[in-house]
């Protein structure tokens, strides 16, 4: 199944971007002998939110890459609430709290199919130009796409 996102700007929080990737399934490879989900396979499931956060946006990771700067993940923190469980269809909320500047922060929410909170998560990406290895600004068209979102 194809995750699908939802955009949400939440009137009470005006100042950041918020999208909802859903249909995400946990599959049986996903989970370990209990069946429930291996904690290293979160890092896994912000990816995807992301990914799809950003392709949400008119952006792609590709496109980011293609133009010459990669985005590697500075620091990554979880906080584990409830399992996930084999066959639960879970909703990945992804907030960008901050606009990017040389590095993007990721908020993420995992919830199950009964609207359950299963998990807290954060990471910071950096920006750094592919050929040379060193930090930079974020993508101008990262910028403008962000900019209405942090704008008053």
């Amino acid at each position: 199944m194809t995750p699908r996102t939802t955009a949400f700007i939440f009137d009470y929080f005006p100042l950041m971007i918020t999208f909802d990737v859903t249909a995400i399934r946990v599959r049986y490879y996903d989970t370990d002998q209990m069946g429930i989900v291996y904690y290293g396979n979160y890092a896994r499931f912000y990816e995807i939110g992301r990914v799809e956060t950003l392709r949400n946006l008119g952006l792609s990771y590709k496109a980011i890459e293609d133009s010459g700067i990669s985005m590697p993940v500075y620091d990554l923190n979880s906080r584990f609430i409830r399992p996930a469980k084999y066959d639960d269809l879970l909703t990945i909320r992804v907030t960008i709290p901050q606009m990017p500047k040389t590095r993007i922060m990721f908020d993420y929410e995992i919830f199950n199919q009964a609207n359950q909170l299963l998990n807290t998560g954060q990471t910071t990406l950096v920006f750094v130009r592919t050929e040379t290895g060193r930090p930079c600004a974020a993508p101008a068209e990262l910028v403008d796409v962000a900019k209405p979102f942090f704008e008053q």
